[in-house]
């Protein structure tokens, strides 16, 4: 088992030209005292889409961290994986996310939940959690429930597990999500999920978790901020207990899965990490892709004439993009500037209505979250749009480090 850090930060970069504008954010960090492990992430859904393999993500890694010198460590995540798609990911990647949501809520065959019940009743009844004031009660029925919902789906991690750990030499490390399922876990779910775990001897270094609200791409968060400060802190109170309880990795950790831009619960999850002393790994997801965008449209001439291409394109697919998409994204299509008033815009307009920046009237979450999830379009451009990002670099590095420190690294952190 490859030891995570304590605190890592994911970044994901869709197109692979960014990785020394993210790692200069994550340099510039230690000037507010704040030290992070970079992890480039890129999910295979994107890598289909794009027609990449996972390989050129370490490859954009390594020579990030060759150029500007850094000295510590670094990770890049085969995110979202299954055993159907892990094989390409193997070999280039030291940090596994393995996503069982398609086997969430499938109830387990045989007698592995009566086994599961045998093993773990002696919960029943009450349960006390350093760090959440009440009690829990645990029955038989909650139980057996629990199981139901997550017994067969942690099963599936641990064969993806040991599938990867089979045919890797080297130590990685493992991540469990479960965010993205219908509702969230209480903390009796997670503290049994944590349990199924530990039977799969899966060492687990993060566990994401479903939050209430909506985490959709691109934007702010959406709900309770009480509600989501409750979850948070009994979350990290269950992950600890659960580390001591069935002899978890010391090293576990809660990891967020933010789909960047998650502005309104940054505070709330710096303080409740730095009050509770704990580690904690995020993932910002496509912020890099729409901080290219943005930096075409401020270049202007030919950057601006592309920015504005991918929309207009991508206005004519919307039912395709968005479909994929559907769990993560609130868009109302009546917000979004037609193609009309697109073409007529300059450098400004466009740049105002994708920047998030939630003081700015001119400011349009619909617009952004679709430009987000229309890089496909971008990427059938094929090197006339690389070429662009190459030709405008030093601007689009500017947006993209600019970025990363000052709307997520330093709210998260500082």
């Amino acid at each position: 088992m490859k030891k995570i850090e304590l605190l890592t930060f994911g970044m994901g970069d869709r197109f692979a030209h960014q990785g020394k504008a993210q790692l200069q954010a994550v340099i510039d960090a230690k000037q507010f005292g704040i030290e992070l492990a970079p992890v480039w992430n890129k999910s295979n859904r994107e890598h289909l889409m794009i027609k990449t393999e996972p390989a050129s993500v370490r490859q954009e890694a390594d020579q990030a961290v060759q150029t500007l010198g850094w000295k510590g460590s670094y990770h890049v995540d085969a995110d979202h994986i299954g055993l159907g798609s892990v094989d390409r990911f193997v070999t280039p990647s030291d940090f596994f996310t393995l996503d069982v949501a398609d086997f969430v809520g499938i109830r387990c065959m045989g007698e592995d939940t009566d086994q599961f019940m045998r093993e773990f009743g002696r919960y029943c009844g009450p349960l006390s959690i350093p760090g959440i004031d009440f009690q829990f009660e645990i029955t038989e029925t909650m139980l057996r429930q629990a199981a139901a919902k997550y017994l067969l789906a942690i099963q599936e991690a641990g064969k993806i597990y040991r599938y990867i750990r089979e045919r890797k030499t080297e130590d990685f490390i493992t991540e469990i999500s479960v965010d993205e399922t219908d509702s969230p876990q209480t903390p009796v779910e997670l503290f049994l999920i944590l349990a199924m775990i530990a039977r799969e001897e899966i060492p687990a270094q993060t566990v994401a978790p479903k939050f209430t609200g909506r985490f959709n791409k691109g934007v702010d968060y959406v709900g309770n901020l009480e509600q989501f400060e409750k979850e948070f802190k009994e979350d990290l109170a269950v992950i600890t207990f659960a580390i001591r309880e069935f002899g978890l990795p010391s090293t576990l950790k809660l990891s967020i899965h933010s789909g960047s831009d998650k502005f309104s619960i940054y505070p709330i999850i710096n303080n409740q990490v730095k009050q509770h002393s704990v580690g904690l790994h995020v993932k910002t997801a496509g912020t890099t892709w729409l901080e290219e965008v943005i930096g075409l449209a401020e270049a202007g001439g030919d950057g601006l004439r592309m920015a504005k291409e991918i929309y207009i394109q991508a206005l004519t697919r919307y039912s395709e993009l968005t479909k994929p998409y559907a769990p993560v994204i609130d868009i109302d299509a009546a917000r979004l500037p037609t193609a009309k008033e697109v073409a007529s815009w300059i450098s400004q307009d466009f740049v105002l209505a994708l920047r998030h920046d939630q003081t700015c009237e001119a400011y349009n979450s619909d617009f952004r979250q679709f430009i987000h999830i229309s890089f496909r379009v971008a990427a059938e451009f094929g090197d006339h749009f690389t070429n662009a990002l190459q030709e405008h670099a030093e601007i689009i590095s500017r947006n993209v480090t600019f970025n990363l420190l000052n709307r997520h690294i330093i709210p998260l952190f500082n």
